[in-house]
């Protein structure tokens, strides 16, 4: 297993930077952000390591050698928005950037895309599933196509309220994930795996790696603190706002070591990328790359 990291957290980095201090600081792969330039609606969102919708065989080919000099793999191309948008253009859009994230993937020779599955959050389960089922399958044979895995992560996108009440992702457990397996059966089709997502609705972490341990594509590294005021004063039934708190792993309450021990039983061997979005450690640079180190020092041990 290799350690990694998700670009997001440092967007003012350009990608040569960026490569130059995750390899003088110990990682191994990147896990490049790769939205639409200047298109950003959210926390984490917007950043842009790779233009895809610009980038030409030669600059994939500089980018491949970069890379390799540095002995740095790219474990995935980053785009998380809302496939399922409820606004055909924005809806449309959104499809289309996708589709060229996966059009560099093939050019970079990058096996994983990591994507929300989206959903209307207007809309219960059922019917986002129905929707899921006529937008999904034409995008994951596309992926196919070009020699590309799509892994959904499962985040459920539900942390204010102008996400409420549903979310923006259909994607966040394991009766949903079986669902959309069974419309979509496909061998490119699987899991971006965050255990932080699952600790807030008190889902078993190892359960789920064995269960779904053939669709586990890649894993993100992200730890969550249940803040027990936030939870008293807010309950269960506010779904997490007001009480579940992102931290860098090491300071929540993932059981990363019955995590990771989970992913070796079933033979995961591919990226633990750490995904930086732990308010403690932001506001300058210099505290983001903070921050990873920190969470670097705490998995690393568990990486050989």
């Amino acid at each position: 297993m290799k350690l990694g990291l998700m670009s997001a957290a440092l967007p003012a980095l350009t990608l040569p930077e960026l490569v130059t201090w995750s390899a003088a600081n110990g990682f191994e792969m990147l896990e490049l952000a790769c939205w639409p330039i200047g298109k950003s609606d959210r926390r984490y969102s917007g950043v842009t390591h790779i233009d895809v919708a610009s980038l030409t065989p030669a600059q994939a080919s500089a980018i491949k050698e970069r890379f390799a000099g540095a002995g740095l793999g790219i474990s995935s191309l980053a785009y998380y928005p809302n496939p399922l948008h409820p606004d055909p253009e924005h809806r449309a859009a959104v499809h289309d950037h996708l589709r060229k994230v996966i059009l560099a993937a093939e050019m970079l020779d990058v096996p994983i895309v990591g994507t929300f599955a989206g959903r209307d959050k207007n809309k219960n389960l059922g019917e986002n599933l129905g929707i899921f089922a006529e937008t999904w399958p034409p995008l994951v044979r596309f992926a196919a196509d070009h020699g590309v895995k799509i892994a959904i992560e499962n985040c459920p996108m539900l942390f204010s309220h102008d996400e409420w009440p549903g979310g923006d992702n259909l994607a966040i457990n394991p009766f949903a994930w079986r669902k959309m397996f069974e419309i979509i059966p496909d061998d490119n089709f699987g899991l971006n795996l965050d255990p932080s997502h699952l600790l807030w609705q008190f889902i078993d972490t190892e359960r789920v790696v064995h269960e779904f341990r053939h669709r586990i594509f890649h894993v993100h590294a992200k730890d969550l603190r249940i803040d027990k005021d936030g939870l008293y004063e807010n309950g269960v039934l506010s779904a997490g706002m007001g009480w579940q708190i992102p931290r860098l792993p090491g300071l929540g309450q993932v059981n990363w070591s019955a995590f990771i021990s989970a992913l070796y039983e079933v033979g995961y061997d591919y990226v633990l990328s750490i995904e930086h979005e732990d308010r403690a450690f932001e506001g300058s640079e210099e505290l983001v790359k903070r921050g990873f180190l920190i969470a670097r020092d705490v998995l690393k041990p568990y990486l050989h």
